[in-house]
């Protein structure tokens, strides 16, 4: 265009020319005639005089051949700006394409002194559907640590049949069976393997403990699913994951030196084993003589986290020994203790929680400190085990369900062996903020049977170490004296990472604060113990149970892979004060709050160890069936009315009412009946006759 305005502009002269020839030969040939025309015509061609038709003619084949030229420059630059277009757009699309298969991201070094520049996360190419066996069993494992004996296996075993479990029907309620029962069966032929195939390369994931420098891991830069937090939640999490979405990669990422395992047994089965090397196998025997092991699945189900990224089908890897300390929410990225940078598309935050201590022992200096255990993880199982085995004297301070449930393991174990067990706390007994206090009373005595000696109203005012002797001094006088003490007085939910990533805390009861579908952000999601959130029935509440981890982190897995799912179930809680006394409990279960107790006679089906053998778990959460709550019957026999003599706490359900709504319920020794007790308070009905109620438990039954 730019060319024909300038062949117009020097044409223009010559056609301005032209005219003025045509006019002034008009009015030429006008005077010679003797007049003047009416009108003069303009720039006419026609009216030039002879001898003028060359120079027309030069005129009209000039912009004659202007035009078609003009045509002819438009037509070419049009065409070939729409090629440019076209090119540059496949260059666009082609980067990322290119950036994954030309230039690989380079890999962070999780060493600290190793500078390595962040590169930029590629998106992930699609994946092609993983096999059936790994949809059903989708975790595969890392090395243990050299002190975590755990079988390992190669990938392909771990897709074999004896290690598939079925994945439970979208309509049945979400068990931790799924999370546990395939270990016991699945270690075995492991084990065999293992043994066949001596040249199996170690995997790195899992940090050797003990290590003065740790070892060096190769970690994507970026994962599109990141679990912090290696216990049940994120486990819970890691597979909801994976069954919705079978070619996901899941990054978990852990301050522990194992992999994912279940916590109830460190306080409960692992005390009672009779295996002198329990501590290295972490392995035991349930109430039903079933032995199992404590970790979720064998190292096999397992990916390096070296491979997660490239893996064909995706899978699980944990990064053990790692701690995350900042989270940039705007940026999607996290940065580890060493520096690491990882970004993610989805995160969970399934960090649980940090035991409490007492300001008074905290202030009692570094000997005091050094002799007190917070008891939470599998190292403290470990360290206490071999603190048991070497002092005469244990003070335990707490009456809760973790003090109690200590003190009895502790107390079977000191009619073995010449150890005191001291069990002391502020209320006036076992339980006191839980259970009635008739109830409460009753479970001291049988604890005290159980070879503990309880310091009931015991307030402690200061902790001194003195002639190789802990001094326990409470504020009533009392002086107690001890080798070691045990602090189980709470957990506090570890919510560190709230100031970075900018997250909102509840301040009554403490926790990440979540909607209904546990979500903190758009893509943050928090789960088990750190989670605080709204329940319908019984409004905000923060739970520390494992039911409420499993269920909580498989819901979260779920909506992190787009199910937009509410949370509505009501978790149950269990607690065994050994083989013979259990109970479990769900709702609220405060002792201030009113309650009526039912009671009848047990019998030798009423404890902990029949109820196991009966389910064939013992993880008692996992027998529940919500189809056993659609139609309970209620026993015809005839109950007594009120609280029945303390000798006769046999079994019995204990209500605990709000404006004359139950609010809570607490089977005592009666098991396989959660599922009537999560109906009851979700009807929230006003009952005329509690003790008709209790009928739908069958108790009275023999």
């Amino acid at each position: 265009m730019l060319k024909c305005r300038t062949v117009w502009r020097k044409l223009a002269p010559l056609a301005r020319a032209s005219s003025t020839v045509c006019r002034q030969n008009a009015r030429r040939a006008g005077l010679n005639n003797g007049r003047l025309p009416a009108c003069v015509p303009v720039g006419h061609m026609s009216t030039a005089p002879a001898g003028g038709g060359r120079e027309n003619q030069l005129y009209v084949l000039l912009v004659g051949a202007t035009c078609v030229g003009g045509a002819i420059y438009a037509y070419q630059t049009v065409k070939g700006d729409s090629q440019r277009y076209q090119d540059r757009i496949d260059e666009i699309s082609s980067r990322p394409l290119k950036s994954f298969t030309e230039e690989p991201a380079t890999p962070i070094q999780s060493e600290p002194p190793a500078a390595v520049p962040e590169a930029a996360p590629s998106p992930e190419e699609p994946s092609p559907p993983a096999p059936d066996a790994e949809i059903l069993a989708p975790i595969e494992t890392a090395d243990p640590a050299p002190d975590e004996p755990v079988i390992d296996a190669s990938p392909e075993e771990a897709a074999e049949p004896p290690v598939v479990e079925p994945e439970p029907s979208p309509s049945s309620e979400p068990t931790t069976a799924e999370l546990t029962e395939p270990l016991a069966e699945s270690e075995p032929p492991a084990a065999e393997s293992a043994a066949a195939e001596p040249t199996e390369p170690q995997l790195e994931v899992v940090a050797e403990s003990g290590d003065e420098s740790p070892a060096s891991h190769k970690v994507s830069s970026h994962t599109p699913y990141l679990l912090i937090g290696g216990g049940t939640a994120s486990f819970a999490a890691a597979r909801s994951i994976r069954a919705r979405d079978p070619g996901a990669r899941v990054l978990i990422v852990t301050d522990e030196q194992v992999p994912p395992y279940m916590r109830p047994p460190l306080s409960k089965e692992l005390w009672f084993s009779d295996d002198p090397s329990v501590t290295e196998t972490l392995r035991f025997k349930q109430w039903n003589g079933k032995e199992r092991s404590i970790y979720f699945q064998p190292p096999s189900f397992y990916i390096n986290a070296e491979e997660l990224q490239s893996a064909e089908n995706g899978g699980v890897a944990v990064l053990t020994g790692k701690k995350v300390v900042h989270m940039d929410v705007r940026g999607n990225k996290i940065k580890l203790d060493d520096d690491t940078e990882i970004s993610y598309d989805k995160c969970l935050i399934a960090t649980g929680g940090v035991p409490r201590n007492l300001q008074v022992i905290e202030r009692a200096g570094e000997e005091v400190m050094k002799r007190t255990t917070l008891f939470r993880k599998v190292e403290d199982f470990k360290s206490l085990d071999k603190v048991s085995r070497n002092v005469k004297s244990i003070t335990i301070i707490g009456g809760g369900f973790l003090g109690s449930e200590l003190a009895c393991a502790l107390g079977r174990r000191s009619t073995e062996s010449d150890l005191e067990v001291i069990q002391m706390y502020p209320e006036k007994g076992n339980m006191g903020k839980v259970l009635p206090e008739y109830l409460s009373n009753w479970t001291t005595e049988k604890v005290k049977k159980e070879g503990v000696k309880i310091i009931s109203e015991a307030l402690v005012k200061s902790v001194v170490s003195k002639d190789d002797k802990l001094e326990i001094q409470l504020k009533d006088g009392r002086l107690v004296k001890t080798d070691h003490i045990v602090a189980a007085v709470g957990l506090e939910p570890n919510v560190d990472l709230a100031k970075s990533a900018g997250l909102e805390v509840d301040s009554d009861f403490g926790g990440f604060r979540v909607n209904a579908e546990l979500q903190a952000r758009s893509n943050i999601w928090v789960a088990g113990d750190a989670a605080c959130f709204y329940d319908i029935r019984l409004g905000r509440r923060r739970v520390e149970h494992h039911d409420h981890a499993v269920v909580s982190g498989r819901l979260a897995g779920e909506n992190m892979t787009g199910a937009n799912k509410p949370y509505w179930h009501q978790s149950m809680f269990w607690s065994d004060l050994g083989p013979d006394v259990g109970y479990e409990a769900i709702g609220i279960v405060d002792s201030s709050l009113p309650t009526v107790g039912v009671f009848a006679k047990a019998t030798a089906k009423d404890t902990p160890k029949a109820a196991t053998e009966e389910s064939g778990t013992g993880i008692r959460s996992e027998s529940e069936t919500e189809h056993t709550a659609s139609s309970p019957v209620a026993s015809s026999t005839p109950s007594p009315t009120g609280v029945q003599h303390k000798d006769e706490y046999g079994k019995g359900v204990i209500f605990y009412l709000r404006d004359k709504v139950v609010v809570g319920i607490i089977l005592w020794n009666v098991f396989n009946r959660m599922p009537i007790a999560r109906k009851i308070i979700k009807d929230g009905e006003e009952h005329a006759d509690l003790n008709e109620v209790a009928k739908l438990f069958n108790i009275h039954d023999d």
